[in-house]
C-alpha cells in the first residue's frame, strides 16, 4: 500500500458504492457519518445519469445518507458545462427525470449529439436520428461510457454500448465528460482547494472510479459492492491502493490508514 500522505478530501461514488437504487448499502450511513468526523471534505462524485442532481440528492436523504445537494457533483454537470462553453444545441439522448439538469439549454434544431443512459429512447428512429446528426458534423457528447450498472435485477447495459455504436457507424469519437476522464476529477477537486495527490476516490467501477482517480493523482480504493465482479481489482494498472468488501471497510482504512490525527 501506498505511504501515509496528508489526505484533505474524500470523493465518493453514489450507485453501486452507498446505495443500489432504493437500498443502501448496508452500513454505509453510519460508515459515512464516521468520516465526517475527520478532518477531511467529502464529496460525491457519479456517472448517473438516469435523474437529475435534485432527484438523485431526495432519494439518498430519504435513505437517511447525510449530505447536502451542492457536495454532489455528476456527470450531467459536467456535460452542460461543456455544452455551454460550446455553445451548441443538443439531442439529448438522457431519461426524462434527467432533462431537469439541462433546463435552459437551447435544444431546436440539434447540431450536437450528447448521449447518458436513456432505457426508453434507446430505439432504432431515435439513434438513428443521432446517427444522421453526426454524419453532417455534429459533434459526439458522451455523458459518461459506462459498460455496465447494477440493478437490484442484476447488471444492465449502460450507455458505453450504445455510444460505442454510434461511434463505429459514423467512424468518430466521442468526447466523455465523465468518469474515468481526468478533466472530470479535477473540476470535482476545483473548489475543495487540494490536488489529486491528497484525495482518494471510494468507488465500485475499477476502470471509471478507480483507475480514472489514480490516472490523475488520486488513491483509488475498490469495493466489492454494486457492479463489482470477481478480478475487476487486476483489469487496471496500476492496481487500486485497495480492494475491500463494502464502504464502510473503506472507510475504516481510511480513518486508520490515511487521515492523520488532529
Amino acid at each position: 500500500m501506498a505511504t501515509r500522505r496528508r489526505l484533505k478530501a474524500v470523493l465518493i461514488d453514489l450507485s453501486g458504492t452507498l446505495h443500489i437504487e432504493d437500498a443502501a448499502v448496508p452500513g454505509a450511513q453510519e460508515a459515512l457519518a464516521r468520516l465526517r468526523q475527520a478532518p477531511v471534505t467529502v464529496k460525491f462524485v457519479t456517472n448517473t445519469t438516469k435523474e437529475c442532481k435534485r432527484t438523485l440528492f431526495e432519494r439518498l436523504r430519504q435513505l437517511n445518507f447525510d449530505l447536502q445537494e451542492q457536495e454532489i457533483f455528476t456527470s450531467l454537470t459536467a456535460a452542460r458545462n461543456l455544452l455551454e462553453q460550446r455553445a451548441v444545441r443538443p439531442l439529448l439522448l438522457v431519461e426524462d427525470s434527467a432533462l431537469e439538469d439541462f433546463t435552459g439549454l437551447e435544444t431546436s434544431d440539434p447540431n450536437a449529439v450528447v448521449i447518458g443512459l436513456a432505457p426508453n429512447h434507446f430505439n432504432y428512429q431515435t439513434l438513428n436520428k443521432a446517427f444522421q446528426l453526426i454524419l453532417d458534423g455534429a459533434p459526439l457528447i458522451a455523458i459518461h461510457k459506462a459498460r455496465y450498472y447494477k440493478r437490484k435485477d442484476g447488471l444492465a447495459l449502460g450507455p458505453g454500448p450504445f455510444v460505442t455504436g454510434l461511434e463505429y457507424a459514423t467512424d468518430t469519437r466521442a468526447t466523455v465528460v465523465g468518469k474515468p476522464k481526468k478533466a472530470f476529477f479535477l473540476e470535482a477537486l476545483r473548489d475543495l482547494n487540494c490536488s489529486p495527490d491528497e484525495a482518494v476516490m471510494i468507488g465500485d467501477d475499477a476502470r471509471d472510479d478507480v483507475g480514472g482517480a489514480q490516472n490523475t493523482g488520486m488513491l483509488g480504493i475498490l469495493v466489492k459492492t454494486g457492479k463489482y465482479r470477481h478480478g475487476d481489482e487486476d483489469k487496471i494498472k496500476p492496481p487500486p491502493h485497495l480492494t475491500c468488501d463494502t464502504f464502510p471497510d473503506a472507510v475504516n482504512h481510511i480513518l486508520e490508514h490515511l487521515v492523520e490525527s488532529k
